[in-house]
C-alpha cells in the first residue's frame, strides 16, 4: 500500500468482506475526503443484504459515500457462473464510476484481491493446464472502460489483512459460500495453501515472480502477435498465416480471436483450425471451426469470425 499511489478521487470495490473492507479502511485513511466505494449487490445469495446493511454501516463510520449497484449475475447457457458474475461486476463498478458526482471525475479503483489470491490464481490456471495469459494471473493495474484499475494488496497475504482489521477494531462480514469446498478455489484455500505454507514458506513470493515472468513474456508474445496480425490483415489472408511457423500462426490466431472477437479458443480447437489452416491449398478447401461461442469460417482468401 505504501506506494499505492491512484489518481485521485478514488473508488474502492466493497464487498462488505475483510480483504475490501481492510483497502477501502486505508484508503480513507490515507486520502480522507478523496475516496468513494462501490458495492455491487449480486442477488445470488441469501446473504447478500447482510453485505449491503454491513457497507451501509462501515461507510457511514469512515464518512466514504456509498453506491450501490444491483445487477443480475445469473449466467447465460454456456457461460460459467464464474464469468457471468465477474463481468456483471465490472460492469456496474464502472457504470457507478462514471455516474459519480466527484469533482474530478473518478478515474481510479481499486480491488482487493489479495496475495493468496494471486497464489489460488496460478494454481486453477496450472490446474486446467492454461497457457501464458492464464499463468501470468491477475495484474497489478490495467485499464478498461476508462477507468485505471488497481489491485494494490496482491503482495499482502490474506491473514495480515484480517489481523489488522482486528487491531484496527474494523469489523466485517464473512462470505458463506467461503467455506464451500465444492469451489475449487475453496478447496485450494483450506487444503494447498497450509500446505504449502508448510513445505515452502516463501510460496506466496516466488509464485508471484513466476506469475510476473509469464506476464512479462505474455507482453512479449502479445507484441509479436499485433505484429504478425497487422501483416496478415484482420481478418487475416490465410497464405499470410500458411507462411509463419506453427507457434507464431497459434499466437496470431489467439490475438485476432481475443482482441478483435473476446473469443478464447480451446486448446484443441485451435489445433483444428491450425490443421485446417495448413490443408486450405485449394480454393475448394472449406473451413468452419467451432469456436468459443461462434465460429472461423472461410470467407475468400481469408478468415472470418462469425458469433
Amino acid at each position: 500500500m505504501e506506494s499505492f499511489a491512484p489518481q485521485l478521487p478514488l473508488a474502492v470495490a466493497l464487498s462488505g468482506g475483510a480483504d475490501s473492507t481492510a483497502l477501502l479502511a486505508a484508503c480513507a485513511g490515507k486520502w480522507p475526503g478523496q475516496v468513494r466505494a462501490i458495492h455491487v449487490h449480486h442477488g445470488l445469495q441469501a446473504a447478500a443484504d447482510d453485505f449491503e446493511r454491513h457497507c451501509v454501516v462501515l461507510c457511514g463510520a469512515l464518512d466514504v459515500p456509498l453506491a450501490v449497484q444491483r445487477v443480475d449475475a445469473r449466467h447465460a447457457p454456456g457461460e460459467s457462473p464464474e464469468n457471468a458474475a465477474r463481468n456483471a461486476r465490472y460492469e456496474a463498478i464502472s457504470a457507478a464510476a462514471r455516474a459519480s458526482t466527484a469533482q474530478p471525475a473518478i478515474k481510479s479503483v481499486a480491488l482487493a484481491q489479495h496475495a493468496d489470491d494471486q497464489v489460488e490464481t496460478l494454481l486453477l490456471a496450472l490446474s486446467r493446464g492454461a497457457g501464458l495469459p492464464g499463468l501470468a494471473s491477475m495484474p497489478a493495474q490495467w485499464e478498461r472502460d476508462g477507468l485505471a484499475f488497481h489491485r494494490p494488496l496482491l503482495q499482502v497475504p490474506g491473514a495480515e489483512l484480517r489481523t489488522w482489521l482486528t487491531a484496527q477494531g474494523v469489523a466485517w462480514i464473512e462470505d458463506p459460500t467461503n467455506a464451500d469446498e465444492q469451489f475449487t478455489r475453496n478447496r485450494i484455500r483450506a487444503a494447498l495453501l497450509p500446505a504449502l505454507e508448510k513445505a515452502f514458506p516463501q510460496f506466496r513470493e516466488t509464485f508471484a515472480r513466476s506469475a510476473r515472468h509469464a506476464a512479462q513474456a505474455q507482453e512479449l508474445l502479445a507484441a509479436l502477435a499485433s505484429e504478425d496480425l497487422q501483416a496478415a490483415g484482420s481478418p487475416p489472408a490465410i497464405d499470410r498465416l500458411q507462411g509463419l511457423p506453427h507457434a507464431r500462426q497459434a499466437n496470431l490466431l489467439r490475438h485476432w480471436l481475443r482482441s478483435a472477437h473476446g473469443a478464447a479458443a480451446s486448446a484443441a480447437q485451435l489445433e483444428e483450425l491450425l490443421d485446417q489452416v495448413s490443408a486450405c491449398t485449394t480454393r475448394g478447401h472449406d473451413i468452419r471451426i467451432k469456436v468459443a461461442s461462434g465460429f472461423v469460417e472461410r470467407q475468400g482468401e481469408r478468415l472470418a469470425f462469425r458469433p
